[in-house]
């Protein structure tokens, strides 16, 4: 049985609003490696850097200052485009979301209701211990007591502790 992943996209960009370009109107074509921009220029690969764990690839055209739609794209020399290296399980899972919104309604309802519930149990700020062992620890009580008050509202304390008793 596969695990799929649902998780919304990051769609942070302003430059919508602002009348500019936004980095999906830049077409990715996988079989050269580049992209290519809405004046249908070709924004080729440059170089890749390495930080925090993650390989990320930049991109930019040579054409730029000549173009007629820079206006749109950029202030900059040249517009520049950040392409991770495991950028298409992100865009296979965004397909997969925009094909089936009911599954992310579905995830809103069940897993949002409750990680929302325990950021504000725990002040919506940090956890108070350090270590990965020590925070999943943290993590866990806060879930544990989060089921059982889930259960207790359902079934009432009486109803919690028959329940109990007949396991």
């Amino acid at each position: 049985m596969a695990i799929i992943c649902l998780v919304a996209g990051d769609r942070t960009s302003g430059k919508r609003a602002k009348g500019c370009f936004e980095r999906k109107d830049f077409r990715y074509i996988p079989e050269a490696n580049e992209y290519r921009c809405p004046a249908e220029e070709r924004v080729i690969w440059r170089y890749a850097t390495e930080g925090n764990g993650l390989t990320l690839h930049r991109y930019w055209s040579s054409n730029c200052r000549a173009c007629a739609m820079k206006a749109q794209c950029t202030p900059a020399e040249q517009r520049r485009i950040t392409r991770w290296e495991h950028e298409a399980l992100l865009q296979t899972m965004q397909a997969g979301l925009e094909r089936d919104p009911e599954k992310m309604r579905t995830r809103r309802s069940t897993v949002k209701h409750p990680y929302g519930t325990i950021k504000a149990w725990m002040g919506a700020t940090h956890f108070l211990t350090k270590t990965l062992s020590r925070v999943s620890t943290q993590m866990s009580l806060h879930v544990l007591a989060y089921n059982l008050k889930r259960v207790m509202s359902l079934f009432g304390v009486k109803g919690l502790l028959l329940k109990m008793q007949t396991v």
